[in-house]
């Protein structure tokens, strides 16, 4: 396909000549002289090899060439202005497209808040909403298949990643509620030395599965891990079977599952936290944008702590 040669300044002054069919009115309409404007029609009907109008003493008409021309020279002014608006929108910030994974039990805490609070001030930008554990979101952004992760206990030091603390929370003994110490509104995480454990695998949360670990290590006990579940709903759910507790973030008691009982831990002073993760230098303007929604984005427990 050939390349064009007519520069947007001689369209722009034969579609406006076309519309007043007088040379003064356009110019004046273009804000520049007369001789000018003449001159942006020779140019352009030199490219076009034909005479575009009909020049005869107080009357400018199209010729047959100018009337073809004109529908395509309107299209393109409009094509290039809608080009620059969109490029401008998307350079801005204001539209594209975001991909976010985020940790399920996020569901429960800052997720509905941060993408209420990012519709709000960006209605235009489409979301891809993807629900996978720290491991793979790590991954996933190193791939760049994502561009934001929200996850939990990221790691330290990351050549390609950066992170931000957003929200932290503490941790909560997971019981079935037939257990005896469920009667207790508080629990020494002591009191949990000789039950077996359902967590989440140390695969899919390296840095969560050792601080649970730890919290029990300082207790004086190695938890003894009975089962293993990928999310937190189904720890739940198998503790309500009876088949062990577990030590969760504070809001996975937000599940209400029957027969499964939360109830605060002592000593409670390790808190969990939760971060937002993006690609070191990524150019994509809609990421500051949405990590600016979560700074904006209100927490509803005061036991979650924002940053």
């Amino acid at each position: 396909m050939d390349r064009p040669e007519l520069p947007l300044p001689q369209l722009h002054a034969f579609v406006v000549l076309a519309e007043e069919l007088h040379f003064g009115r356009a110019a004046a309409r273009l804000g520049i002289a007369q001789p000018p404007l003449s001159q942006q029609i020779r140019r352009l009907e030199d490219k076009v090899g034909y005479a575009l109008f009909n020049r005869d003493p107080g009357r400018v008409d199209l010729t047959a060439a100018g009337r073809e021309l004109l529908p395509a020279a309107r299209q393109a002014i409009i094509y290039l202005a809608q080009g620059l608006t969109a490029a401008r929108d998307v350079g801005s910030g204001r539209v594209g497209h975001l991909r976010i994974g985020f940790a399920a039990s996020l569901a429960l805490t800052i997720l509905p808040s941060l993408l209420r609070t990012f519709r709000e001030q960006f209605p235009v930008v489409s979301l891809d909403i993807q629900e996978m554990t720290t491991t793979p979101q790590l991954a996933a952004l190193r791939d760049r298949t994502i561009d934001i992760g929200l996850l939990r206990e990221p790691p330290a030091n990351d050549a390609e990643l950066a992170f931000e603390t957003v929200l932290t929370e503490p941790f909560v003994a997971v019981l079935p509620a037939s257990h005896s110490i469920a009667a207790q509104r508080t629990v020494r995480v002591e009191q949990l030395a000789h039950c077996p454990f359902v967590l989440l695998p140390r695969a899919v949360g390296p840095a969560l599965y050792d601080q649970i670990a730890a919290v029990c290590t300082a207790a004086g006990f190695t938890p003894q891990v009975a089962q293993h579940a990928v999310e937190w709903q189904t720890v739940c759910a198998l503790v309500g079977t009876g088949l062990g507790v577990s030590l969760a973030p504070e809001s996975i008691r937000r599940i209400r599952l029957k027969g499964v009982a939360f109830r605060r831990i002592e000593p409670d002073a390790v808190r969990t936290r939760v971060a937002v993760a993006w690609r070191k230098n990524d150019p994509n303007p809609l990421i500051p944008r949405i990590v600016g929604a979560l700074e904006d984005s209100p927490s509803d427990s005061p036991r979650l702590r924002r940053r």
